[in-house]
């Protein structure tokens, strides 16, 4: 029998005490020349620089970097270091070295490694009770998630950095925990970034930007004008975008970082495109890429690639788009970048359209789709979605089984007084009970494909975007320490999706109690517009609310689209009004009115943008009022006009619901 580490079997103690010795000796001898190999490698020089590192202990980041920064690159010079302070018990030049492993691993975007690198450098920076070296881990650990898109984990980290930094008094915090504010400033900026609130985030940006002025730090500068940028480009405002984008290449050149300058460069490219300056965005592109793929960073090759196969897209180039955006698509496939699949799928999806292959293009879209979902699915959404089918699928439980046990006991009932019949009316009786379970069991059938309904408008209405922002929103007063407002809006909340679950389990809710529900759901939404909308309701003094009959949620769908496509464009007061009166005979008539853009506008406003908002819910409404509609007399009508001021100019929309109610 062939002993073997790898069979099941292999029993080291069966081993004669020679083997084993044997197989010791080998195993040191060759750990033992791996550090030889290592030790020879490293120069004498960066030998005695390490030892009078040991020598002299500083705990600081910035003095071990101002001794170590030529090497901190060098991953053979930096195992180097942490096998020496491991020897010499010195926990900050292991700490050093292993944060700019993790570093070197992250830019080439082998995330898995750095982070085991950042993992073992926190747990060794607590148990040395070192709180700068701390600080630094958990950021450099948040970074990852973020460009991992595990936002959650990402702000968490970032959160728990800035909060351990501030724990310090501002006159006793070093040079490095000063920095290391800034980058959890930026990393927040970045999250709020990711989750589209990008005026926080411009505000997060220049809050870190005012610091880094008073550092001195040109790179922390170029990174934050970076981030300003992207998010002025994300909001359609190309020219300050592009203003950032330029101030951030201009630091970037003075301290000679060629990834920022790679990154800089196609930024602005990507801005050139939206203002048709083709030939520009093509140079600038083509030369960004020969230079990525010298840096070697994945993310950075992909985004340039899919970059340059929108551009040759937009010039009409379909071939040379094609060859771009399949190997962008690969890469970023290879690496697990899922914006940049999904940004690939979609520009091949575009592609197909022009060359009229509709099976093709329909094909991409919908692997743009997959990719999208996965990138915004994040936990905080997924909670909530569970929590909402945990608690339909138990309140559904709950009635299938109330109904069952009415069944049984009415079944019992008839059992019970069976014997009491006289003989004349048992066949009566009989035919009776079976009538009777027949009539049970079709109602509790229909009962159930009512549920199911129910199931699939609850779905349809709690729009997982909406959740998902509002729980951010409400999370950024936590942040920001505003607990009153956190509770205020939390309570608000609550109350919303508890009306929402109720109405969903009712066909006909009454109007008063419709209006309740779009008034919380307004004041959550203007959470984010930053409490600039005003919005109200007038009701005819001719009009009961209380006994106006209307299916229930019908009306959130067209204030939605109210606020993003009317509104979310528009600078300065924001109002809409709603208005309930007397229509013609047999009806009730909603105006839901904005002094938004109009709907031209929004249009070429929403073809201008990144990241485009689609509203279905209207389309789900329509089809829940012609529904209802069936047991009336009339049917429902609705009515989209544009408003324009006395220069004829569009000054907002109007949509006009006519429902029955005879």
């Amino acid at each position: 029998m062939i002993l073997s580490p790898f069979n099941n079997h292999w029993n080291p103690l069966s081993l004669k005490p020679s083997y084993l010795i044997r197989r010791f000796i080998l195993f040191y001898g060759i750990v033992f020349s791996f550090q030889t190999a290592l030790s020879q490698n490293i120069s004498d020089e960066f030998k005695a620089k390490v030892n009078e590192l040991i020598e002299e202990a500083p705990r600081t980041y910035a003095n071990i970097d101002s001794i170590l920064r030529n090497s901190r690159k060098d991953t053979l010079s930096m195992r180097f270091v942490i096998q020496a302070s491991k020897k010499n018990s010195y926990p900050e030049g292991e700490l050093y070295a292993l944060n700019q492993l993790g570093r070197v691993y992250r830019d080439i975007s082998n995330y898995p490694k750095a982070l085991e690198l950042f993992q073992q450098a926190l747990k060794l920076s607590i148990e040395s009770d070192n709180i700068e070296f701390r600080i630094y881990s958990l950021n450099m650990i948040s970074v990852v998630y973020r460009r991992t898109e595990a936002i959650k984990s990402a702000l968490d980290y970032s959160q728990e950095a800035l909060e351990l930094a501030e724990t310090i008094k501002p006159e006793d915090r070093s040079t490095g925990i000063k920095r290391s504010i800034n980058v959890s400033l930026n990393s927040i900026g970045n999250i709020y970034q990711l989750l589209e609130q990008y005026d926080l985030a411009i505000q997060k940006f220049k809050e870190s930007m005012q610091l880094e002025k008073e550092l001195g730090n040109k790179l922390g500068l170029a990174i934050n004008h970076q981030n300003v940028g992207e998010c002025y480009e994300a909001q359609g405002k190309l020219e300050p975008a592009l203003e950032n984008f330029q101030k951030s290449l201009s630091y970037n050149e003075e301290i000679s970082s060629e990834k920022g300058k790679i990154i800089c460069n196609y930024s602005i490219a990507h801005i050139y495109v939206h203002m048709k300056k083709m030939d520009e965005a093509m140079a600038l592109l083509t030369s960004s890429l020969e230079r990525a793929k010298v840096l070697g960073d994945q993310e950075i090759i992909a985004t340039i690639l899919n970059n340059l196969g929108w551009a040759n897209l937009n010039i009409g180039d379909y071939t040379q788009a094609e060859i771009y955006l399949k190997e962008g698509l690969k890469i970023a496939k290879t690496y697990n970048y899922p914006s940049e699949v999904a940004e690939a799928n979609k520009f091949l999806s575009e592609l197909w359209m022009k060359k009229d292959d509709f099976k093709k293009a329909m094909d991409f879209y919908k692997e743009s789709k997959k990719y999208e979902e996965q990138v915004t699915n994040n936990l905080n959404v997924r909670y909530v979605n569970d929590m909402i089918v945990r608690y339909e699928a138990e309140k559904q439980n709950d009635q299938l089984k109330s109904l069952e046990e009415e069944v049984k006991n009415q079944a019992i009932t008839l059992r019970k007084n069976k014997t009491m019949l006289l003989v004349t009316f048992i066949g009566l009786a009989l035919a009776a009970g079976i009538l009777y379970i027949l009539y049970r069991q079709y109602q509790l059938s229909s009962e159930k494909k009512l549920l199911t309904l129910e199931q699939t408008m609850l779905r349809s209405q709690m729009n997982p975007h909406f959740l998902f922002n509002s729980l951010n929103s409400i999370k950024l007063y936590i942040i920001n320490n505003e607990k009153k407002n956190a509770v205020h809006y939390l309570n608000k909340f609550s109350k919303l999706v508890r009306k929402i679950l109720e109405a969903s389990s009712q066909r006909e809710i009454s109007l008063a109690e419709e209006l309740e529900t779009v008034e919380l759901y307004m004041n959550i939404e203007n959470i984010r517009f930053s409490n600039e909308i005003i919005f109200k309701i007038n009701i005819a003094n001719d009009i009961d609310v209380h006994a106006v009959k209307i299916p229930s949620l019908i009306l959130q769908p067209f204030l939605e689209n109210a606020l993003w496509h009317g509104l979310s464009s528009k600078e300065g007061e924001k109002n809409i009004q709603l208005d309930v009166m007397k229509g013609r005979e047999g009806f009730i008539k909603i105006a839901i009115t904005d002094d938004g853009v109009g709907r031209d506008a929004a249009e070429k406003i929403k073809e201008r943008k990144v990241l485009k908002r689609k509203s279905v819910g209207i389309d789900i409404t329509k089809e829940r009022l012609a529904n209802f509609s069936k047991d009336y007399q009339n049917s429902f009508q609705v009515e989209i006009i544009d408003i324009y001021d006395d220069d004829n100019k569009p000054s907002g929309t109007k949509i006009m619901l006519h429902i029955p109610t005879i």
